[in-house]
């Protein structure tokens, strides 16, 4: 087996954002016979099955998900003596930082994973529906409606689903009890989220809630427009992504000089500590510097077992709400996919594995949910049925109960799944135009001016 690639960017700290599982089990890598065709091109892919193939996987996350992830890929080559999988892993910014370069250089690794950023990379993604139709990837026990989590606008299966995902604030609850603050409720507001950051931080010196970076913004900003008017009336972008789904950018005021008055006040980090999160395991609510933080609620597991092992008890709670019984704001979503690159040379061995990766109930076992909650339906019941009475057994009943809880909240007709092409240049400067109301240089409402326009350049 080939030396595997693993690339060495991520922190030294890190300990860390749902095949035939149900059918025949797949032992050969099957590229003998059938051409290739998919949506953009016919690849000439008549391997054969002794005939050794290369692919090149990346991905970022956590080093749980690292070392879950090698055990899988290390199955898969036992079973398929002709495929060998190198790979590399990263922290979020750098798995971006390298991906853009390999994209400039037509290289990108022919499994790769996205998030709902997808169309800034769809120059390089192959749709995978062609493979559906021939029988390559395997949909029989994936429904429809968690296949749609991963279609782009026009309807064109980009990836598949890693899991089923939400976002939520984990935080920590002896901290709150140390606070003297109550722990939050399912219908608190943003109003109540600040007093709990204000009141922690005054009480123990730490932040009173932590903003990893990778999450607030689709999490809080984004979330904040949607809770407000009639259910489904605002969203930050329309549902077509052709668009703004509000106009009035003052219905983000609240939400930024809240966010620049708790930086302000040393309850919330600023520019220069956010920089020292590179990952959701090195967040201050992991290292215990933090009461709360944001999170996509597949990260909830690792985090409450590392915390777990420091003595620490962590819980979940949902997203604050603009009102007390005003709109949730939360659904179900992808917490990201893998996806084929039409840079490959083994298109067809490489939507092979990732049909086996959401597929096989043994290797989402070996997975266990970290991801997400898997959205093959023998996968999903294996893995749910699968939680130890341990540290980690009960993280991951707590995502799979907050999922279950989050799938009840009333949610507008259609939701917006991904997100345009740019988006995450203008999270960018949304982000630097917070510091600035922090700084004086800008009022919160000029900010709130300044992001609508930059996201609303997307579409001009």
């Amino acid at each position: 087996m080939k030396k595997k690639l693993v690339a060495l960017l991520m922190a030294a700290t890190l300990v860390l954002s749902l095949a035939a599982c149900g059918g025949k089990e797949d032992t050969t890598a099957n590229t003998d016979t059938k051409t290739n065709t998919s949506s953009t091109t016919k690849s000439n892919e008549t391997k054969k099955n002794d005939e050794k193939i290369t692919l090149r996987m990346a991905w970022w996350g956590s080093q749980n998900r690292h070392d879950k992830t090698v055990a899988v890929i290390e199955m898969y080559e036992k079973s398929h003596p002709n495929v060998d999988i190198e790979y590399e892993f990263f922290s979020f910014d750098d798995y971006f930082t390298k991906l853009k370069t390999l994209v400039a250089s037509d290289n990108v690794w022919d499994v790769f994973q996205l998030g709902g950023n997808f169309p800034d990379y769809v120059s390089k993604i192959e749709y995978l529906d062609a493979y559906v139709k021939d029988g390559t990837i395997d949909t029989s026990k994936i429904p429809d409606a968690y296949l749609n989590i991963t279609r782009d606008t026009d309807g064109n299966l980009v990836g598949l689903s890693n899991g089923l995902n939400t976002y939520g604030i984990a935080y920590d609850v002896d901290m709150f009890k140390k606070a003297g603050v109550a722990e939050p409720t399912g219908t608190w507001t943003w109003d109540d989220y600040a007093d709990a950051a204000r009141k922690i931080h005054k009480a123990t010196g730490h932040f009173g809630t932590s903003s990893f970076t990778s999450s607030e913004f689709a999490a809080g900003c984004s979330t904040y427009v949607g809770q407000q008017g009639k259910l489904g009336e605002f969203g930050f972008f329309n549902i077509g992504l052709t668009g703004m789904g509000f106009k009035d950018p003052q219905m983000l005021t609240p939400y930024i000089q809240m966010r620049a008055d708790l930086i302000k006040e040393g309850a919330s980090p600023d520019a220069g500590a956010e920089m020292e999160i590179t990952n959701i395991e090195n967040d201050f609510l992991v290292t215990g510097e933090a009461g709360m933080t944001w999170v996509a609620v597949n990260q909830f597991p690792t985090i409450y077992k590392v915390c777990a092992d420091q003595g620490r008890t962590l819980a979940l709670a949902t997203l604050p709400r603009v009102t007390k019984n005003g709109n949730a704001g939360s659904h179900i979503q992808s917490s990201q996919m893998l996806c084929v690159s039409k840079d490959s040379k083994n298109k067809k061995a490489a939507a092979e594995f990732i049909s086996w990766f959401q597929n096989d109930v043994e290797c989402n076992k070996i997975l266990d949910g970290e991801r997400g909650i898997p959205i093959n339906d023998d996968c999903r019941a294996a893995v749910s049925g699968n939680t130890k009475n341990d540290a980690e057994g009960n993280g991951k009943k707590i995502m799979f109960d907050y999922v279950t809880l989050v799938g009840t909240f009333p949610t507008p007709e259609k939701v917006n799944v991904t997100s345009p092409a740019g988006q995450d240049e203008v999270v960018d400067l949304y982000r630097g135009y917070i510091q600035k109301v922090v700084s004086g240089e800008m009022t919160a409402s000029e900010a709130a001016k300044l992001t609508y326009e930059a996201a609303e350049k997307l579409f001009k």
